[in-house]
């Protein structure tokens, strides 16, 4: 499964993460519209979602499922901007943003990655063949 991976020790809280995200997906240097977000003199500096796919449990309209590569996706047509998907993120990596109908997240796209000056962030995989196999059981499951 990829997902963007971090090391904390080598974040140099210089936001150029966060800015190339927001610029990429709401065309602007907004961190509070990032997918990423450096939280500077905490113990936790990178806070990004790393792919748990806990919220797809809790969406009632099925909005969020793993694609091909294991990154959770929201589809926009299914989601009902309820944003409990938000609520109960256990990372707090699911984003909401009031110029934004819908929720948003990492998408492991790797935008970020080549913007930052120390390595502290990467694109990783990893293997959840157990997740997959769940979240491929529930979908059969809601057919």
């Amino acid at each position: 499964m990829k997902y963007l991976a971090k090391d904390d020790s080598l974040c140099i809280e210089c936001g150029a993460c966060e800015e190339a995200c927001s610029k990429a997906y709401f065309k602007e240097e907004n961190a509070v519209k990032s997918r990423i977000r450096i939280n500077q003199r905490s113990e936790e500096i990178i806070n990004v979602c790393n792919q748990c796919g806990q919220c797809i449990d809790v969406c009632d309209t099925y909005a969020l499922k793993r694609n091909k590569q294991g990154v959770v996706m929201l589809n926009r047509k299914s989601c009902v901007n309820c944003y409990m998907c938000v609520g109960y993120c256990p990372t707090h990596t699911m984003r909401q943003h009031d110029d934004n109908a819908e929720p948003f997240k990492c998408i492991a796209c790797g935008i970020c990655t080549n913007v930052c000056p120390t390595g502290a962030i990467y694109i990783a995989e990893r293997d959840d063949s157990l997740a997959e196999e769940i979240t491929d059981l529930e979908y059969l499951l809601t057919k």
